[in-house]
């Protein structure tokens, strides 16, 4: 359990590095936190700080899920056994969480980050590499048909423990329970964008949408 508690708390501080805030420092002290939607992730930066500053964003947000689940399970700790009776599997899976979660909630930052998107995709490239396409394809459908990205990335989170409860289980039992954990926290964590796309509030990007109507009446932003 030693070895478990140390390595999920280094996946978690590794997590806790937002992507928004070193760009923001890099950029001259810049917190998107006060700007746009309010969210530290990649839409909510590409938005308020443009291309180059967003590509930051999520390179180094997906960059602290594949060292979390990639590398952290396999570090040698000084004065911190190998616990032999510590499934390898599970303890990816654990740092794998503790990466999102210190996104979500970094402890350098006032516990207020992103909404795990980013972070999950990256421990899906140690978990799962398969799986990415898949999650890509339907993310960018959704985006297409509806213009909400905070709707596309439930849509993609929701759609991978549902594919693969029908096309791997009773196998690779953890993965199926790590994705149906961080489906359900994903769409936790998007409950704002929920309710603004409840309260007809939420930004659409109608420029990517395959099968817009054009309404002279109403703005980009309007649905």
């Amino acid at each position: 359990m030693l070895e478990l508690g140390v390595k999920f708390l280094i996946s978690y501080f590794i997590g806790s590095l937002m992507g928004a805030m070193i760009m923001g420092k890099l950029r001259g002290g810049v917190d998107i936190r006060t700007m746009g939607s309010g969210n530290a992730g990649g839409t909510n930066a590409l938005r308020t700080q443009g291309v180059f500053f967003a590509l930051g964003v999520v390179i180094i947000d997906i960059g602290k899920g594949v060292i979390g689940a990639g590398i952290v399970p396999e570090l040698h700790l000084p004065f911190i056994p190998e616990d032999p009776m510590l499934s390898r599997t599970w303890l990816t899976i654990c740092c794998s969480a503790a990466a999102v979660l210190g996104h979500v909630w970094p402890i350098y930052h006032d516990f207020k980050g992103g909404k795990g998107a980013g972070t999950f995709v990256g421990t899906l490239v140690i978990l799962g590499p398969n799986l990415i396409i898949g999650v890509l394809l339907v993310w960018a459908w959704v985006l297409v048909v509806s213009g909400f990205v905070g709707l596309a990335t439930m849509s993609a989170a929701t759609a991978l423990p549902i594919y693969l409860g029908v096309a791997v289980l009773p196998d690779a039992q953890p993965i199926f329970i790590y994705t149906t954990v961080m489906a359900m926290l994903i769409i936790f964590w998007h409950r704002s964008n929920i309710q603004r796309m409840r309260d007809g509030t939420e930004h659409r990007n109608t420029g990517l949408m395959i099968f817009r109507r054009k309404d002279p009446g109403k703005s980009d932003d309007q649905p």
